[in-house]
């Protein structure tokens, strides 16, 4: 039996904002073949993609590699109800 443990959110902050403002949630864009083509952080958690661990992973790494200001976010991975 496969564990298809999709339960996790990716959420970004920027750190100059401390707590003033919200973060921002991972939309994952994928092909018409369901292969990750990369992220979009949105504001709406309710549209953010709920992803597996390995699939949340890959999508920090790619926003910390594609995004020429990473330094100044903070990315992480929550459970789907924090």
């Amino acid at each position: 039996m496969e564990n298809n443990d999709q339960r996790y959110l990716v959420q970004q902050n920027k750190i100059s904002d401390g707590d003033t403002k919200p973060p921002v949630f991972a939309k994952v864009m994928r092909s018409k073949e369901g292969k990750f083509e990369g992220v979009s952080f949105i504001k709406n958690k309710e549209k953010a993609t709920v992803l597996t661990v390995a699939e949340a992973q890959e999508a920090i790494d790619w926003a910390t590699k594609r995004k020429p200001n990473a330094h100044e976010y903070t990315t992480k991975i929550i459970c789907l109800g924090q």
